[in-house]
């Protein structure tokens, strides 16, 4: 990949942050290889165990197309112990070249380290995790998250899960104008906290990245009545004028207030965006950081270490990072007001992904639909993840045959708790539309418990036997019936039931095999099924009916001697 050739030639020794949090690691050129080769092919496995960054979204440069890696996303974002937890997904983006990777390096520092005062590192560590290099050719293609997603305690005493996420460089020799708009969108979709990386100023043309957004936003508010993203920061890296603005927070949102006022000189377009950035963005901010330095501008052998980096860049590094990814300061992600778990934005992404697969970047009304419909999914998703745990503390797993009138029961009350919490959650796209959903959530339980059926059938003994039982019944009848009409001279019927008497066996003997062995399962399942179908259709009515007859016949005898008594007992009195 191109990505990987790149962090290839960039050679000098990195640091890789200790999965633990304890200390960072020195490393040979050649050890420096796995990192910067952490971008595996679509086909690779993803390795979870050593924290690297993976590829999520592929860009695809000979038709400019881009394509989600689905399993890596889900093997990152399913585990088992963050699925359900609330999302915090901290984006950097914005022009090539720009040090979106060397930014994210320190955030990573920051959450490995986020208890030590000195969490910035030591003077003389390379900086490593997400690849990036100097020079002038791009480094990152497509989005790129940190594979180790941080369970973070929040102030108020929930959990919540951080991921950190890369995006590749605007405006390079290779990217067309829909290829930047597409990463920038994704990005911004899909994160409570978007970090637009800009260089020394705003300009005019940055602005118009946020048309698509206010927009979209626009068209959101008329429908949810809430803000449809969270918070924008601007970035403004080699920040060169601090007498008049100053360096940091503060400086930055004078700076801002000041570009983003409307003029009547503006072009129409960009007035629209200014007067509505602030009714699409729950929380604007602006943060000015100065020039890391010369050595870090002209030394093509700069690796990161700090004491190459100027003081003034690293004062405000170490109150930028925190202001992002503090604990009382994280975002959680949030969608027409839901927050989103890590298994619903698995959703999100993958409903986002097929609206920019096409030639022309989409219509804010296809990205309104798209985020209804994965909304929607989401809803969908948590739903039936209720309804499967209760039912696994039903009849899952070890847990002993229950009754099947019992199991329908607990079906029924599971059944109506998911479609409760399922109209519970906030939902976009009207009545009409989220009723085709919850109509699939009621078809897919329905499946969920068909499997529960058979599932809790194979714990009945009985049932385990039917099979074997309907076998030997059938070659029990078959041998009886052969005797007695070979006996009568009827020897066609006799041969008949023979050769039945010989398949039931044959049948019988495979069956046994298949069991025992563990092969030829689907010879095995359709004996299971022919063997239901003649208890289903045969020999349960029969005995149902013999059993029928039994109850009637003893309910007569019964009754017979019930009368038969009282007349014996009046005769008797009438003697006396």
């Amino acid at each position: 990949m191109a990505a990987r050739d790149a962090a290839r030639r960039a050679g000098p020794a990195r640091q890789r942050p200790d999965p633990a949090g304890k200390h960072y690691e020195e490393e040979e050129e050649e050890d420096a290889l796995p990192d910067s080769d952490a971008l595996p092919d679509s086909d690779d496995e993803v390795d979870l165990d050593k924290p690297r960054p993976i590829q999520i979204v592929l860009a695809h440069e000979d038709d400019h197309n881009f394509e989600l890696d689905e399993e890596a996303l889900e093997k990152i974002l399913l585990q088992e112990h963050i699925k359900d937890l609330n999302i915090v997904v901290v984006s950097v983006a914005g022009a090539f070249r720009k040090g979106k990777s060397f930014l994210l390096d320190f955030m990573l520092r920051y959450m490995y380290n986020r208890t030590s005062p000195c969490w910035i590192g030591g003077n003389t560590e390379p900086l490593t995790g997400f690849t990036w290099r100097g020079g002038c050719e791009r480094e990152t293609t497509g989005i790129q998250i940190w594979s180790e997603v941080f369970v973070i305690d929040k102030p108020n005493g929930t959990k919540v899960a951080v991921l950190l996420m890369d995006t590749q460089g605007a405006f390079d020799s290779q990217s067309t104008i829909k290829d930047c708009a597409t990463v920038f969108a994704l990005s911004t979709m899909t994160s409570s906290v978007q970090v637009y990386n800009l260089s020394q100023n705003i300009q005019e043309d940055d602005l118009q990245h946020l048309q698509l957004f206010t927009e979209y936003g626009r068209l959101a508010m008329e429908e949810i009545y809430q803000k449809p993203f969270q918070t924008l920061m601007f970035l403004i890296r080699d920040w060169s004028y601090p007498y008049e603005h100053a360096y940091g927070l503060e400086g930055g949102k004078k700076f801002l207030e000041k570009r983003l006022q409307v003029k009547q000189n503006q072009h129409e377009e960009l007035q629209n965006v200014r007067k509505h950035i602030h009714s699409c963005f729950s929380n604007l901010g602006c943060f000015l950081l100065p020039h890391p330095g010369l050595k870090v501008a002209t030394n093509p052998n700069f690796d990161g270490r700090l004491n190459d980096i100027d003081e003034d860049f690293k004062k405000e590094l170490r109150h930028l990072v925190p202001l992002l990814l503090a604990p009382e300061n994280l975002v959680e992600k949030e969608i027409s007001g839901s927050k989103v778990t890590c298994r619903d934005l698995v959703e999100y992404f993958k409903a986002y992904i097929k609206i920019y697969q096409g030639e022309e970047l989409p219509h804010p009304k296809s990205m309104l639909q798209a985020t209804a419909e994965a909304n929607n999914l989401a809803a969908v998703a948590g739903a039936k993840d209720l309804y499967s745990k209760g039912m696994e503390q039903v009849c899952g797993g070890d847990k002993p045959y229950i009754a099947p009138s019992d199991l329908e029961r607990k079906h029924q009350d599971f059944r109506e708790s998911a479609v409760k919490q399922f109209r519970s959650v906030k939902k976009m796209g009207g009545e009409e539309f989220c009723r085709r959903y919850q109509e699939q959530l009621e078809v897919e339980i329905d499946e969920i418990y068909a499997n529960f059926v058979k599932h809790n059938d194979g714990k009945n003994i009985f049932y385990a036997a039917r099979t074997p039982a309907t076998l030997f019944a059938v070659m029990f009848a078959m041998y009886i019936t052969s005797g007695l009409t070979g006996f009568l001279g009827m020897n066609s019927i006799a041969t008949l039931c023979n050769l039945v008497l010989g398949m039931a066996l044959i049948s019988f003997c495979t069956w046994a095999y298949v069991k025992y062995s563990g092969e030829f399962r689907e010879v095995g399942t359709a004996i299971d099924q022919i063997a239901e179908a003649i208890w289903e259709q045969l020999l349960k009515p029969m005995s149902d009916n013999l059993m029928e007859d039994h109850v009637r016949q003893s309910v007569k005898n019964s009754i017979k001697a019930g009368l038969t008594e009282q007349v014996s007992h009046h005769a008797r009195l009438k003697t006396d």
